[in-house]
């Protein structure tokens, strides 16, 4: 039920409990006194006032709420747009990667700086690469994609990282795909 109707219904029933109690002197033929009369105002008075604060302290936490929930949605409104393009980033990567292996000055250079200019903007949004390579494996930052044998890193170590991972503001947009480290088997002795 909501609180609104809630309250309703109880100042009703407080009312109409007053209302008995005052029919019930009044139907033996005795007044009260005017200290007793005075005390249930007092009591009532003093519940009147409890609600008052109450309905107060949750109004203003129900304005704390809506804030934290205006700043939350301007902070991260463009996450699905940034989601979308951060395979754009991985293809212009992969093309810088394969135009330095064919040493093609011109369009290496038209690439590398169209690259550039993009993780700039997307920085200038909030977006952060997530370290991954020679890091201890976090499921909060990294998924793992497989386990390599190892002997110059330690266990759970990331080795390579097959697709990067980026933050928005701090919170995980899309995880870093990595490999991890595991310890160099054992060869059996037969």
């Amino acid at each position: 039920m909501p609180k609104k109707k809630k309250h309703e219904q109880d100042e009703a029933a407080a009312a109409n409990q007053v209302s008995q109690e005052e029919a019930a002197p009044a139907a033996d033929g005795a007044q009260p006194s005017a200290e007793e009369a005075l005390a249930e105002s007092q009591a009532e008075a003093k519940k009147n006032w409890d609600l008052y604060l109450r309905e107060r302290a949750e109004l203003e936490n129900y304005r704390k709420r809506m804030q934290r929930e205006k700043e939350d949605l301007a902070r991260f409104a463009n996450e699905n747009l940034l989601r979308e393009m951060l395979p754009i980033l991985d293809n212009l990567e992969r093309a810088v990667a394969h135009a330095e292996q064919e040493q093609e000055g011109g369009l290496l250079e038209g690439v590398q700086m169209t690259l550039e200019q993009f993780r700039k903007t997307l920085e200038r949004l909030g977006v952060v690469a997530v370290a991954a390579i020679g890091l201890p494996f976090s499921p909060d930052f990294h998924e793992a994609m497989g386990q390599l044998e190892s002997s110059e890193q330690a266990p759970n170590t990331v080795v390579q990282e097959m697709q990067k991972g980026y933050t928005l503001n701090d919170r995980l947009l899309r995880p870093a795909l990595v490999m991890i480290a595991k310890a160099p088997a054992v060869p059996s002795k037969d």
